[in-house]
């Protein structure tokens, strides 16, 4: 279990009855959470300084309801990185704070490799992993199928002060771009995915991760190159544990010396001794000592 403790603009304040209690900077929302299974301390509609929550439809998805006013969009920092907040459909905020401890073991890997290191990151959202690797020294190619999370990308990179011109921003499937990246004979040194259960490229393919995981971790070994410093895998898949995602990375990069460590990635919460679970990540990474 790996757990980031370093936020100071978020912090969960309670779980329970399927949601999460949380505070982004000065916003206060509450939004569903699967996991969160047991009963909570109190009614967290009640809570005096709710500014927001999110209401799941029974035809699926769901609205946010406003209690009290706050700006359209906003910005949190994780240590030297800023990030833009905003309610977004399907409950999401355009950021996901537990990522924060694979930033901080990315960037300590592309510090301390001594060389340049050139990053693939695929399924890449809104760029979290991608404005932690620029301030970490490396050239980053950032593909995501939906053109809104790109542009958003690149905002957050902005505005976390990166180098913009060590950054490409590319709107693809990324199993069509990888494919094609192995044609142009383009390699990287560091890969990482955080792909989607589900979901439809620009042109409307479909991606399921059950059925397209293994293959795409598979594809994407040929686009390493011949010195790979880490490709780091993450799923938010209900059910994924930690250990099929380091069989998967064991399996199609078993050629890749080095080790594979895997584990659940959780939030603290402001309650004494509940950790939020938030999903599970591999990453198989060079040895030193090797």
């Amino acid at each position: 279990m790996e757990i980031c403790r370093d936020w100071r603009d978020y912090e969960i304040l309670a779980t329970g009855g399927g949601r999460k209690l949380e505070r982004w900077g000065q916003v206060f929302l509450l939004r569903p959470d699967p996991q969160a299974i047991w009963k909570p301390a109190f009614d967290f509609e009640t809570f005096p300084k709710l500014n927001a929550l999110y209401r799941r439809s029974e035809r699926g998805g769901g609205e946010w309801k406003i209690l009290r006013p706050f700006p359209p969009e906003w910005t949190v920092r994780f240590e030297d990185l800023t990030f833009l907040i905003k309610p977004m459909g399907f409950k999401h905020t355009g950021l996901f704070p537990e990522q924060a401890v694979n930033w901080q073991r990315m960037r300590a890997l592309i510090a301390s490799a001594g060389r340049p290191v050139s990053v693939l990151n695929l399924f890449a959202y809104t760029g979290g992993a991608t404005a932690a690797c620029l301030k970490a020294g490396a050239s980053v190619c950032h593909v995501d199928a939906a053109k809104g999370m790109v542009e958003r990308a690149g905002q957050n990179v902005d505005l976390s002060g990166c180098d913009r011109s060590r950054a490409r921003f590319i709107v693809d499937d990324c199993f069509k771009f990888v494919a094609r990246e192995i044609r142009r004979g383009r390699r990287y040194d560091a890969v990482i995915m955080d792909p989607p259960s589900y979901g439809r490229g620009p042109n409307g393919e479909t991606w399921k991760l059950e059925d397209g995981l293994y293959d795409l971790v598979a594809l994407c070994r040929q686009v390493l190159s011949d010195r790979p410093l880490f490709f780091l895998l993450n799923s938010y898949t209900t059910g994924l544990q930690p250990a099929v995602l380091s069989d998967i990375l064991n399996l199609c990069l078993k050629d890749f010396p080095g080790r594979t460590e895997a584990y659940e990635v959780c939030l603290p919460t402001d309650e004494p001794g509940v950790v939020l679970p938030c999903g599970a990540t591999g990453i198989r990474y060079a040895d030193a000592s090797e």
